[in-house]
């Protein structure tokens, strides 16, 4: 199955990272399109975005200042079926990629995501005090899946710290 494209361009105000598609995204081509994915539902609730989009709009992010990529393009069930391989080369190519789009903020949808691009063992979740890429900030924030045990009211709490932060 194929990689899903991304969803990028320069000076955006955030890009969201992810571990890698589902199969569903793989299926349909659109970033968070498992129904039990509540990534959009996070956005509008943390006051992101100002309705929940659905996922076959997720390029229309572009217009309101947000990107979208992953850590590792090729999708899986979960994310314990990548490879150390891809999660070497995705390190790589996602760290090019900041480095050349430059947003103001890079928010990795889920610790895991993050440990493994900045290979840091303790994250807390938010703004991380040091950033990978000059001018970017680091931005931990929880997984959007439906597999989290957290309660959504938590969960958009820490999203909502973004809030500030992109303007």
């Amino acid at each position: 199955m194929e990689g899903i494209g991304d969803h990028l361009r320069k000076g955006l105000d955030i890009v969201f990272i992810g571990f890698n598609p589902s199969i569903r995204s793989g299926e349909t081509g659109h970033h968070y399109a498992n129904p039990n994915n509540r990534f959009w539902k996070i956005l509008f609730e943390a006051g992101l975005t100002s309705r929940k989009y659905d996922p076959v709009e997720d390029y229309t992010l572009l217009d309101i200042g947000y990107g979208l990529t992953n850590i590792v393009a090729r999708p899986t069930k979960a994310a314990d079926e990548i490879t150390k391989e891809e999660y070497r080369e995705g390190r790589a190519e996602l760290r090019k990629k900041l480095e050349f789009y430059r947003p103001r903020i890079a928010c990795f949808v889920g610790k895991g995501v993050y440990q493994e691009y900045s290979g840091k063992k303790s994250v807390e979740w938010g703004p991380q005090e040091e950033s990978t890429v000059h001018g970017t900030t680091d931005f931990v924030a929880p997984s959007s899946s439906g597999l989290v045990r957290m309660k959504l009211d938590e969960i958009v709490e820490i999203y909502r710290q973004l809030v500030p932060l992109k303007k």
